[in-house]
């Protein structure tokens, strides 16, 4: 019997007292009906999906550029992850997960039997990964690396080489490598064709990279998510989706559909958010002595170091309580010393979020 939870930060997320500003989230500042026209008329309650529903499962693979046949829908990335992991351990089998690093990807692990062994992504090296590390804890029983990209809670992108030098270490170990990429549309939207980060799904090799709709274009309702698979995991990966959900919401899966018609006013709003959410986070850590950043903000997440601290949730909960701003605390991604800032909102109240932050920050000394 399950006593604790198995992923604090989730249950946190659901559980903690409202603040006036909320920069604890990460999703994109939802849609309305009205940011989808037409949306309504797409509408319809059944839908063929014994193995997805077949135009949404089109749709997903001409935005990400591969065929049909490796695209597995999924109730949101976080379904994605959880059908990913399920389909590849069990009791006994180990799993390396990177650490800083968003806990409900170690709880599906643990949920499953498997033993949970992190590798570093540490602020003195900008939460880059040393595959180096990654080789030396490698088993005979590693079945499964896990990263995300951009990184969660820092936002740090990922370059080629790490990305390859991991799919080869999972290669050589008779393993897979499973990259989250839900927030990487927001990045490469904001940089637009400067500073592009790499998908993963651009990679040969035993990799599965997951993503939805929710944190780049603002319908987390939706729960529109997927992954790509090499051909060869993809008839599990289906069957796993039996046992958690049967088929998907028929519902969802068409205003799904649909919503990739209306990408271009997607990714339109998405930058209009996103680049006036960034320029004014860069104006705020640069003024903020008291906060160390591995880079400048370029993802919809932010996770600046308070300085001269081992904890920062202290400094968290007066925020919360005397400034009435909501952050996350650092402990549930394993950086005590951190919290992590949304930039994912509407502009105004973020503004005022940062201004309140950099206010509390002059009290706090």
């Amino acid at each position: 019997m399950l006593t604790d939870p198995l992923a604090p930060y989730m249950l946190w997320a659901k559980t903690r007292t409202p603040a006036a500003i909320d920069l604890a989230g990460s999703n994109l500042l939802s849609c309305t009906v009205e940011d989808l026209p037409g949306a309504r008329e797409a509408l319809a309650l059944t839908a063929p999906n014994d193995n997805g529903f077949a135009p949404l499962r089109d749709a997903i693979a001409a935005h990400v550029g591969v065929p049909a046949s490796q695209v597995v829908t999924a109730t949101g990335c976080s379904g994605a992850n959880f059908l990913t992991i399920a389909a590849l351990v069990g009791p006994g089998d180990d799993v390396l997960v990177e650490q800083p690093g968003y806990d409900p990807l170690v709880g599906a692990c643990t949920l499953l039997g498997a033993r949970v062994h992190r590798f570093s992504r540490p602020f003195n090296r900008r939460f880059g990964i040393d595959l180096d590390e990654v080789r030396s804890k490698l088993t005979l029983r590693t079945r499964l690396i896990i990263v995300t990209n951009p990184h969660n809670p820092s936002g740090v992108c990922l370059d080629h080489d790490t990305l390859a030098g991991l799919i080869t270490l999972a290669d050589a170990a008779g393993a897979y490598l499973l990259v989250d990429e839900v927030y990487l549309d927001a990045v490469n939207l904001a940089a637009q064709d400067a500073g592009r980060a790499l998908s993963a799904t651009r990679l040969d090799g035993p990799v599965i990279v997951t993503s939805s709709l929710t944190k780049s274009y603002g319908l987390n309702g939706l729960r529109c998510g997927w992954a790509v698979a090499p051909p060869a995991l993809v008839h599990r990966l289906w069957r796993v989706r039996d046992l958690v959900e049967a088929v998907g919401s028929a519902v969802s899966d068409r205003l799904g559909a649909f919503a990739f018609t209306q990408m271009p006013r997607l990714r339109e709003r998405t930058y209009a958010i996103v680049s006036a959410n960034l320029e004014l986070a860069r104006g705020f850590t640069s003024a903020q002595v008291r906060l160390g950043l591995a880079a400048p903000p370029s993802a919809t997440v932010l996770f600046p170091q308070l300085r001269g601290v081992e904890d920062a949730e202290p400094f968290v909960k007066r925020l919360a309580a005397e400034f009435g701003v909501a952050v996350a605390p650092g402990r549930f991604f394993d950086a005590p010393d951190h919290f992590r800032i949304s930039l994912a909102g509407a502009t105004a109240p973020l503004a005022e979020g940062l201004s309140r932050i950099a206010e509390a920050l002059r009290a706090d000394g």
